[in-house]
């Protein structure tokens, strides 16, 4: 065999070998890692969280223009149902949409079941309320705001001035935009679990020794509840005709 030959059967056998590994992968076509998932597809927790939930609850659960869900105590307080409930659904008249597509929303079950779980896992801590006799997260009797606004004095009145207006240390929480905004289950939950990121402390922290009971939380909420007005943030009686100026 001469040396041409050879290095031609060589060459062909090495072209031959490229052919084949190309048929396997044709050019163009993209590796397995690299596929896109469809939007109902992902169950990925950190990318879930950072698509539907970081814009309010903040990057890592740490809390923004709502409550921080890397809260124990709030992980605690709020069963897993619940917690789940509210994600699906929503919550009617506030800023919470529903998620859920048999709500309206984006999210699958499987979806919305990874973001629960892990709210869970990665945000609870086991023995968190051992031995503090912790206030149910849903009210279970009517509140009365005369007797709310007594315990808002006691409780709530050095950070947020005397009628819930603000004050040095907290924010104005009678303002009717703000009102507008929460539901009363938004308002208890935010009175059991303070705002840690905010520096409030939760239902034991406000008077040292002398946790909030049951009772007083649910008529705090009734006392803030009645400052609520028919409509919300408008400069101008509600009563005048527009069409006439």
């Amino acid at each position: 065999m001469t040396a041409f030959r050879f290095r031609y059967l060589c060459a062909s056998a090495v072209a031959g070998v490229i052919a084949l590994s190309g048929c396997s992968s044709p050019p163009g076509q993209p590796q397995k890692d690299s596929e896109i998932l469809a939007p109902n597809e992902i169950v990925d927790f950190n990318t879930l969280y950072s698509q539907n939930c970081a814009g309010c609850h903040g990057a890592g659960g740490r809390g923004a223009a709502a409550i921080a869900l890397a809260d124990p105590v709030y992980v605690a307080i709020a069963d897993e149902p619940t917690m789940r409930k509210v994600i699906a659904n929503g919550v009617r008249g506030t800023s919470m949409p529903a998620f859920a597509q048999s709500a309206g929303g984006m999210l699958t079950d499987k979806q919305i079941d990874v973001i629960t779980s892990n709210i869970r896992s990665r945000w609870g801590r086991a023995g968190i309320l051992d031995g503090a006799n912790p206030p149910l997260y849903a009210a279970k009797s009517p509140g009365n705001a005369r007797q709310g606004e007594v315990a808002y004095g006691t409780y709530c009145a050095s950070c947020h001035g005397t009628q819930g207006q603000g004050g040095p240390k907290g924010s104005n929480i009678t303002s009717d935009s703000f009102l507008a905004l929460v539901s009363d289950q938004g308002l208890r939950t935010i009175v059991i679990t303070g705002r840690p990121e905010l520096g409030a402390p939760d239902w034991r922290g406000n008077v040292r020794g002398k946790p909030m009971s049951d009772q007083e939380i649910t008529d705090v909420v009734a006392w803030l509840a009645s400052h609520r007005v028919q409509n919300p943030g408008q400069p101008y009686s509600a009563s005048s005709n527009y069409a006439q100026h």
